[in-house]
């Protein structure tokens, strides 16, 4: 029996907004992604508009599309300073506090963005 070629990463996870200028604009502000230029070309014609993180390790693709039942949630792994740091800022853009949930081996914050598409961060650095 073979075994499945060893992937690299993920590449990009497809988002799907109602408004694609006011999401970039959120998530500029909440998780701190930008338009990646050299792919913006991509958004013409109902495209993907690529956004980054300053490290380009994480890249989400946003769709213009009517508002959907969302069944996956986007868990974005950090260090315990990390997490500490994230659950400060996001309270502040979102302007409510997040619960931190204890899954024992990790703790975790849950949030939504402006349509609903749901977060996690994440730590296994849990004292």
């Amino acid at each position: 029996m073979s075994h499945p070629p060893a992937l690299q990463a993920i590449d990009h996870v497809h988002v799907h907004v109602r408004d694609r200028a006011a999401a970039e604009a959120w998530y500029a502000q909440a998780l701190g992604l930008r338009r990646l230029p050299e792919l913006a070309h991509w958004a013409a014609d109902g495209g993907p508009l690529t956004l980054s993180d300053p490290a380009g390790v994480l890249h989400l693709a946003l769709f213009e599309r009517p508002v959907q039942p969302h069944h996956a949630t986007l868990a974005l792994r950090v260090d315990a300073a990390g997490f500490a740091a994230w659950r400060a800022h996001l309270a502040q853009v979102l302007g409510q506090a997040l619960k931190v949930v204890d899954h024992r081996e990790s703790i975790s914050i849950y949030f939504t963005d402006p349509d609903g598409n749901p977060f996690e961060i994440t730590t296994y650095e849990v004292a």
